[in-house]
């Protein structure tokens, strides 16, 4: 009997911000497993099994989830944001690497999600409006100069850049690092955004620049975004300010 793999991008908070094909895909599930803080946001329907493992379990809850639908169930690995950004899609695709035969019988599929830096760019307007990055601060899988590498190159390359797991309590100067790696490339007065718990009812955005960066409060609830050397912030008739990157560059 063949099964089913469903990885789930349960998007930033909001029910409203889940997608129908998503919300479909868990309801349809048998089991449904996931971090625990995202099975929360979810209600198990009668004789559904929902499985919850740690943040730092991913590629053992992937291997799971295939040794369930290899067993002819219905299975969701759910994510919060999209799957495939730097979450659960990847994990489940590495343990089909490491062990191929987990995926015999398994039909897999990867339902997207609204990821967090798309929640917040829309909240303050179109910083994401040219080309943009996305870095995770996070040095759990890979190692922080690699980190530095790439956040100097994106400075250098004047992309806009959005920072995920920009701090947590093992990691709470690594922001500063960051910031601190940018100013030596970027102006003083380019736009950085904190959003952070986006959606949520303790939602919080905050705009400032990269010289004042330093001062603002984040953790791994935040996605920070940083303004392209183009990124401007303009006000409408209601004197709201937002942020926008326009979609043309000259060359440099």
């Amino acid at each position: 009997m063949s099964g089913e793999l469903t990885v789930v991008g349960l998007g930033p908070g909001p029910a409203e911000w889940i997608t129908p094909a998503a919300a479909d895909a868990v309801a349809a599930a048998d089991v449904v497993l996931g971090y625990a803080p995202y099975l929360a946001r979810l209600s198990p329907k009668p004789g559904q099994i929902f499985e919850a493992s740690d943040n730092r379990e991913e590629l053992d809850r992937a291997a799971r989830a295939l040794v369930l639908a290899g067993e002819g169930k219905r299975v969701a690995v759910v994510s919060g944001g999209d799957p495939g950004v730097f979450a659960m899609a990847a994990a489940v695709f590495e343990a089909v690497e490491k062990k191929p035969a987990l995926e015999n019988g398994v039909d897999i599929h990867v339902e997207p999600g609204v990821t967090a830096m798309l929640a917040a760019a829309a909240r303050i307007g179109a910083p994401l409006g040219h080309d943009f990055c996305a870095i995770s601060l996070s040095d759990n899988l890979k190692p922080w100069s690699l980190i530095e590498k790439r956040l100097r190159l994106a400075a250098e390359a004047d992309f806009v850049i959005a920072l995920y797991n920009p701090a947590s309590k093992a990691r709470p100067d690594q922001i500063g690092e960051a910031f601190r790696v940018l100013s030596a490339v970027r102006s003083p007065q380019t736009i950085v955004a904190f959003a952070r718990a986006v959606g949520r009812a303790d939602e919080s955005i905050e705009v400032t620049t990269l010289a004042e960066a330093p001062n603002a409060l984040c953790d791994m609830r935040t996605l920070v975004l940083i303004g392209s050397s183009a990124t401007r912030a303009i006000h409408g008739n209601n004197e709201r300010a937002w942020v926008y990157t326009p979609r043309s560059a000259r060359g440099g």
